[in-house]
């Protein structure tokens, strides 16, 4: 199978894939016919990607198929307009880096018609998240991050068959590697108030990777002639990484005005940052450090309709990400003044609702067409600038065109993040500088994605 030449070059792309384009950080980009359709297909589920968007789907396909796509995504940088606890108080602008990812997939389907029985393996990156803000030791959310970069990759095999002419099945297994990378700068008001003197006091840099089990079901009813029944349910992950590496730096060589040091001490004297144990001399060290991320299960309704060329789908989509509580990150080895990060999340369960039509214009020619409304799942009292989300429309068009054994789809979408104002600045004590902010975020995006199927 010569398909299987290209798994490497997928592996990479792979690892490379963290961003975020459902609301919250998850990924829906499986497949290019799906994505030109707002990925609606839960119902349809009529290519190789069902493996993702529904395995009992692959019943319906023919023989032996391999698909490969990417897509690419352009996530301009959002604008933030208002304050911060380091502006103090004044209404400041800053934008974020603008990132480009490709997101991958890979999938092998086979199907005997005479059995009704299927089976594949699917590659794809289901979660990711990309952010980027421009200066790490002037940016006005450094305290909080500076950089945060996940990346995952779930292998899937999956089976199913047909239990009647009416109704199939499929399941599978989930395997997810993941890794992660997160920055940030720790500043302090190195003064007692009400002095204000703001301390770049260290910059952390945390990068780890972990594994996960999860897994997934489908359900694809036929009740009538052309018309078509689907529901999906993926389970959730439970992502620890452990022993990441975690490398603090640029520790200030002032002297800190209040304990441990009491204006003696400068921040490289163990005991203030660096470990009580450690050398007297120099201003980084690394140590490791660990935490759990509770990736969120997702489940999906859909019902499509078949009128001659015309074929248009329905579906809700949920992401029950109330698993996504807090982001807790233990760091060994600390100084007094080196802090395990702590934050609360409390996100809340969406659902998104999603749309699209294909119209075959000749037998090989498809165009096709879609629409979703994504909500946002992060409240304003505990965003910030880890995912300064809002709710979503998302435009899709795409085409597809059969030449022989090989079909090509390709599909292109917008998506237009809502302006959002959230003021949640808050203080902390003393010598900490706060948390959140007040003011507004916008931002968009744009997508291409392109897939190549053979069937053999």
């Amino acid at each position: 199978m010569r398909g299987w030449k290209t798994l490497p070059v997928l592996l990479v792309l792979l690892f490379t894939a963290s961003t975020s384009f459902a609301a919250g950080f998850r990924l829906p980009e499986a497949g290019a016919k799906a994505m030109g359709m707002g990925f609606a297909f839960t119902a349809q589920a009529d290519d190789p990607s069902a493996i993702y968007f529904n395995p009992a789907g692959l019943t319906q396909l023919k023989g032996q198929n391999i698909m490969v796509g990417v897509t690419y995504v352009r996530e301009n940088g959002a604008d933030f307009t208002g304050t911060t606890p380091l502006t103090g108080g004044a209404t400041v602008s800053e934008t974020q880096t603008s990132l480009d990812f490709f997101i991958p997939n890979m999938y092998y389907t086979n199907t005997n018609a005479s059995t009704g029985i299927a089976y594949g393996v699917g590659i794809f990156a289901p979660f990711g998240l990309g952010q980027e803000y421009n200066d790490r030791f002037t940016s006005i959310f450094r305290s909080a991050i500076t950089k945060i970069d996940l990346q995952t990759v779930v292998v899937n095999p999956t089976i199913a068959f047909d239990v009647n002419e009416f109704l199939s099945l499929g399941a599978g297994i989930d395997f997810m590697w993941a890794k992660a990378k997160l920055a940030r700068t720790s500043v302090i008001n190195n003064s007692f108030p009400p002095a204000n003197t703001p301390l770049n006091l260290y910059t952390l840099d945390l990068k780890g990777d972990g594994t996960a089990w999860g897994y997934n079901f489908g359900i694809l009813l036929k009740p009538f002639t052309n018309f078509k029944v689907g529901f999906s349910y993926r389970s959730p992950f439970t992502l620890r990484i452990k022993d990441a590496d975690a490398d603090i730096s640029n520790i200030s060589s002032n002297t800190i005005a209040f304990p441990p040091s009491n204006g003696t001490l400068p921040g490289t004297f163990p005991g203030v940052v660096k470990p009580a144990s450690g050398s007297a001399s120099g201003n980084s060290f690394s140590t490791k450090a660990n935490t759990t991320l509770n990736l969120p299960a997702t489940a999906a309704l859909g019902i499509a309709y078949k009128l001659d060329r015309l074929t248009v789908e329905v579906d809700a989509d949920w992401t029950f990400w109330h698993s996504w509580q807090r982001l807790d990150i233990d760091i060994r080895d600390q100084g007094a003044l080196l802090a395990d990060i702590n934050s609360s999340r409390e996100w809340k369960d969406v659902v998104a609702f999603r749309i699209g039509a294909e119209y075959r214009v000749t037998d090989p020619l498809a165009l096709r067409v879609g629409f979703v409304y994504d909500p946002t799942p992060v409240p304003a009292g505990t965003m910030d600038a880890f995912l300064p989300d809002a709710d979503r429309l998302n435009y899709m068009i795409g085409a597809g065109y059969k030449i022989g054994k090989v079909t090509i789809d390709g599909a292109l979408m917008y998506v237009d993040k809502k302006d959002r104002t959230v003021n949640n600045q808050a203080s902390l004590p003393f010598p900490s500088y706060g948390s959140g902010f007040n003011g507004t975020w916008t931002g968009d995006a744009w997508l291409a994605g392109l897939d190549v199927t053979y069937n053999f």
